[in-house]
């Protein structure tokens, strides 16, 4: 039995004192060793997140028509591991929308799609295609880059986009018109985890090695805030941003060698791959006995499908999950029995139920009427788990709180969870994850106090 693991502002753990500081992004950028400043490193982008978000206002006319859901996931693309999960996850949705007699009594319409990643325009493509089938939401994408490349097409043709696993800080502040959402909870929120488990390990040296885009270099910023807090001295913490497109990474992991840490942190996504076999030739591998931490772009079991055997025995690291039961997997693979990792499964479930009770609540299937009911269906209202429920409350004329497959969302106006829960997840000599527990951690948006207490 999975046990979870509440986590404070304060944690006294062993040595070491982890202040988990997620309310801002104030740090500088000077990691000392190879920091994101140094030659060869690119520069990270400091984000604001100290804002009052945009809102969606509903429009004048409801919209009756049938609501269409259309989806740019990773089937192709670096992100590709995360795809198969996604998508039955949506389908699962959907079909449990439908089976409840849909939304304003007509059937759901889901349109899949591909996002590919960064190196493509497949997303542009898809949204096209979705635009043009008059989909009033589209799920996805799984890259926070992919979302950046097409939000501003969506938001402006007043079209929900709703990702269930985007985590860059980009979007808290960002200009979508109170159309943009997302069911996965900030880098702000993984930061604070993740510097949990390198605390917790003793690391006194840390080396992070994060690819340049927003996703990788947010959540590395993020890191090293918290590792600071920790009572670990900027001194002794590397910080290296690596292009992920290039044809080798001997350069930076042999930085990370000469630096000598006793932990290193790699925010990365397929290229983990290459750096980690890179690590072990140099005798700094997770097999080798370095401590060595992953995040949700790597800890999955693909990573262990391309790399040698047992080369990740050891490796340790977060990503967003919840304890979502045996049920809730199963069902899962009742759309697809080939599934092997259930990551952000939850979340894009999640996205789609919240979109459709959004719709109901509305009266609508208009995108702006969906988007400005959206974060109220989460919060402050009768507690329900499930869209059938939900529903019946609707129809009594009750206010409603859905707590899905991921738990407690209870939406903040930014349109994201205020609570991150992530799953501790451990490589063993196959290269296969277990779940070893849960961590849950809570940011402090206004007016809203920070959740969570570690015993």
């Amino acid at each position: 039995m999975a046990r979870r693991t509440l986590v404070r502002a304060v944690a006294v753990l062993g040595a070491a004192t982890l202040a988990l500081t997620g309310c801002g992004s104030d740090s500088d950028d000077s990691a000392s060793g190879t920091s994101a400043g140094d030659e060869g490193a690119a520069a990270a982008t400091t984000v604001e997140t100290d804002c009052e978000p945009q809102q969606a206002t509903a429009g004048a006319t409801p919209a009756t028509g049938p609501l269409k859901i259309g989806t740019i996931l990773p089937e192709t693309g670096s992100l590709a591991f995360l795809g198969p999960p996604e998508v039955a996850a949506v389908r699962l949705a959907v079909d449990d929308i439908n089976a409840a007699g849909g939304v304003l009594d007509q059937p759901v319409e889901l349109f899949p799609g591909d996002s590919g990643d960064t190196t493509t325009d497949t997303a542009n493509t898809t949204v096209d295609r979705h635009l043009a089938n008059g989909t009033q939401v589209i799920v996805g994408a799984a890259s926070s880059s992919v979302s950046l490349k097409v939000i501003d097409k969506i938001v402006s043709a007043g079209v929900v986009q709703f990702s269930p696993a985007n985590t860059s800080d980009q979007f808290v502040c960002y200009a979508d018109r109170g159309l943009y959402f997302r069911t996965a909870p900030t880098d702000v929120l993984q930061a604070q985890a993740l510097a949990q488990l390198i605390a917790e390990d003793g690391a006194q040296r840390v080396s992070i090695l994060a690819l340049n885009d927003p996703y990788g270099t947010g959540l590395a910023e993020n890191t090293v805030t918290n590792l600071v807090d920790a009572g670990i001295p900027e001194d002794q913490i590397q910080k290296i941003i690596y292009d992920p497109n290039a044809q080798s990474f001997n350069a930076e992991v042999d930085q990370v060698a000469n630096f000598a840490p006793d932990a290193v942190a790699l925010i990365g996504f397929e290229e983990s791959a290459k750096i980690i076999t890179r690590m072990h030739e140099v005798g700094i591998g997770p097999s080798d006995g370095m401590a060595v931490f992953g995040v949700d772009g790597n800890m999955g079991n693909a990573l262990g499908e391309n790399v040698a055997e047992g080369l990740l025995d050891g490796m340790a690291g977060t990503t967003p999950l919840t304890d979502t039961g045996e049920e809730f997997q199963q069902r899962l693979l009742g759309v697809d029995p080939g599934l092997i990792d259930f990551n952000y499964a939850g979340e894009s479930y999640d996205a789609v139920i919240v979109s459709a009770l959004a719709a109901e609540q509305a009266g609508s299937t208009a995108g702006v009427d969906i988007a400005a009911n959206i974060n109220s269906v989460t919060r402050d209202g009768e507690k329900c788990t499930s869209y059938q429920q939900c529903l019946d409350l609707l129809r009594a004329d009750q206010d409603l709180d859905y707590d899905g497959a991921t738990g407690e969302l209870t939406f903040v106006d930014a349109g994201e969870p205020g609570v991150g829960s992530y799953g501790r997840l451990v490589f063993g000599p196959d290269n296969t994850l277990t779940t070893e527990d849960y961590i849950v951690v809570g940011e402090c948006p206004a007016g809203r106090e920070r959740r969570g207490d570690r015993r």
